[in-house]
């Protein structure tokens, strides 16, 4: 930007900072509304939110106007503000997304027992079609409860990359059932495998096939080491005694058996009781560990409760000091509009022209008053314009305002949201009903949807014709 067209940048906002000019600051937005918008637009990815950042960042203009240096270059400080508050939005907007993230998880983790009947079935189907790196991660994680660490071990791989393979395979799973009908959240799946996949068997089952597994293996041991001495005196000549022997054999292992099996009686009535004590041990254990995680939760709830509320204590300190301010700013406007006010009186009592002219202004001032009303009653209510007047009277201060007496000569024309209004600048929000005849010309008084007012003389088409194409219809009450 070359330094004439800063220059005439500074003038246009120092002429809108002494006179309250909304034809300089107007200027001002129309020039630079493009590169904030677009500047805006590529870090926020959305239209609504970069509307949001360009009005936000015109009116940090309009309040720090007298504060700006003179040698500053309005397009860097426009481009850097513009640059900090989509930073404040898509922080905000992080933040709401990951509130409906968490809000989302926990529905997905309401999976219950009600659900298992429909997975049991598939569970072992889905899980035959992992590859077995995924199955063996699966089974330690959620079947046998290992930690990560231990996964990782075993895998031979580092904690972080078992992590990531069972996060894979989770999902693996999940859309094997999700084919098949049954639809389940990722971390439902886990929590719904993690309670039901591991049964507890029969009480003294594993005695039994211990036993068994040993009695089995006794006989084959000593059915071998006979049939091996059998052999080396195998000729072709003794078949007949080879039969016999292995007859003798087998009787002889019968009777070692029989002795075995009434040892391994009397141990297995021992071992039936260690079990059940191990059994009692075991989940006094994983009580205890339910106990603690619960507190953990609890405790990490509280945390995140805790910065949430320092969040919001600090958003509202700011909001305290900007609505502060903002009430001081009022304090200054009304000062000033009542200075003006008493000139134009002094005005129009020196001359008709001057009459004339102080009539223009004072409505020119009326609409203004009206339209900051209307952008205060909208900071209270979603950023929505009211319908009707009546709603603005308590956000003039004063009930002795002129303006007040002057309310039935304009009219509402748009009640909808502010961030429905495409150009602001140019949109009509309230309109003088009747026109004016005022220094030789018919003249009517606009507030328009950025805050700014004009005087308007009549157009070649007519004030009709030239309103319809400034204006837009109001949201329905459904909208609303």
């Amino acid at each position: 930007m070359s330094a004439t067209v800063n220059d005439r940048d500074l003038q246009l906002l120092a002429r809108y900072h002494r006179q309250h000019a909304e034809d300089a600051f107007a200027e001002i937005v129309r020039r630079h509304l493009n590169l904030v918008y677009s500047a805006a637009l590529r870090q926020v990815r959305s239209p609504q939110l970069a509307e949001e950042v360009a009005q936000s960042v015109f009116t940090d203009l309009a309040r720090q106007a007298a504060n700006l240096k003179p040698e500053t270059v309005l397009s860097a400080w426009l481009y850097q503000v513009t640059r900090r508050t989509a930073i404040d939005v898509v922080r905000r907007e992080a933040r709401r997304q990951l509130r409906e993230q968490i809000a989302t998880e926990m529905n997905a983790m309401n999976a219950t027992a009600d659900e298992w009947p429909h997975i049991e079935p598939l569970l072992d189907e889905a899980m035959s079609a992992l590859d077995d790196t995924d199955r063996t991660a699966v089974l330690l994680r959620y079947f046998e409860n290992k930690s990560l660490r231990e996964v990782g071990q075993t895998l031979g791989a580092s904690e972080e990359a078992a992590r990531k393979r069972l996060s894979r395979a989770v999902e693996r799973l999940r859309e094997f059932l999700a084919k098949r009908g049954v639809s389940v959240g990722t971390s439902g799946l886990i929590a719904v495998v993690t309670a039901n996949a591991i049964q507890a068997a029969p009480v003294g089952l594993a005695v039994s096939i211990s036993a068994t597994a040993a009695l089995a293996g006794s006989m084959l041991a000593t059915t071998t080491t006979a049939t091996q001495v059998t052999m080396n005196w195998l000729n072709l000549k003794s078949i007949a005694a080879i039969a016999a022997a292995a007859i003798t054999a087998g009787t002889g292992t019968f009777l070692v058996q029989e002795r075995e099996t009434s040892r391994l009686r009397e141990q297995q009535q021992d071992m039936v009781i260690q079990h059940e004590e191990l059994v009692r041990e075991r989940d006094f254990a994983l009580a205890s560990a339910a106990a603690k995680s619960d507190e953990l939760d609890r405790v990490q709830k509280d945390k995140l409760e805790l910065l949430r509320l320092r969040g919001e204590v600090g958003v509202l300190r700011r909001q305290a000091k900007e609505l502060e301010s903002s009430k001081t700013e009022n304090v200054q406007l009304r000062a000033a509009l009542a200075a003006k006010e008493q000139s134009l009186e002094s005005l129009a009592s020196d001359s008709p022209e001057g009459s004339d002219k102080a009539i223009g202004i004072m409505k020119l001032t009326h609409a203004k008053q009206f339209m900051l009303g209307m952008h205060l009653y909208a900071g209270d209510n979603a950023d929505r314009f009211p319908d009707s007047f009546e709603v603005l009277v308590p956000y003039f201060g004063d009930t002795e305002n002129p303006a007040l007496t002057n309310l039935n000569q304009f009219e509402i024309v748009y009640s909808g949201a502010i961030t429905n209004i495409p150009s602001p600048a140019s949109t009509i929000v309230i309109r003088e009903k009747e026109s004016s005849f005022l220094n030789g010309k018919w003249v009517k008084a606009y507030g328009f949807a950025d805050g700014h007012s004009e005087i308007k003389s009549l157009p070649e088409e007519g004030f009709e014709v030239w309103e319809q194409r400034h204006m837009i219809p109001s949201a329905a009450p459904s909208d609303r």
